[in-house]
């Protein structure tokens, strides 16, 4: 049976995965130092994307997304552990993305991940230390 204290922790982690949705869906980079510690390791590549700090994923996010005309991040399914104040999760996400070519020809991107993270406690607070995309599928529907 699960703690009241696990219960409380598993609750905040996966309200931190939401709040980095919504800091990504909503560009507002700044509310990233909020869901990540100061030292985070943030690894994209997996899906074509960045590799590296706090700094570089938020360069990379802000130079990126613009290309997109629209997109969510939908998170899921989340196997989250604790153990006192670090834990490890593993977070189903599903990302539609709408591209437009040069004559404005509309296309969907469908990607399908999984985060792979590792929480802190940091002051009180949970927070991400470190996250690693893992592949699913990505797949461009084109229009009609």
């Amino acid at each position: 049976m699960l703690s009241l204290q696990e219960i409380s922790d598993r609750m905040e982690i996966q309200d931190l995965m939401v709040r980095y949705s919504h800091a990504v869906d909503t560009r507002q980079w700044g509310l990233l130092d909020e869901v990540f510690t100061a030292d985070a390791y943030i690894d994209y590549s997996a899906m074509g994307g960045s590799a590296g700090d706090l700094g570089a994923t938020k360069e990379f996010l802000a130079a990126m997304l613009p290309n997109f005309l629209a997109f969510q991040h939908l998170i899921s399914n989340s196997s989250i552990s604790v153990d006192g104040d670090t834990a490890t999760g593993r977070t189903l996400c599903h990302n539609p993305m709408i591209v437009a070519d040069a004559e404005g020809k509309q296309s969907l991107m469908l990607c399908g991940l999984w985060y792979l993270d590792t929480f802190v406690r940091v002051d009180g607070q949970w927070r991400i230390q470190r996250r690693e995309e893992e592949k699913g599928y990505m797949f461009v529907a084109p229009s009609a």
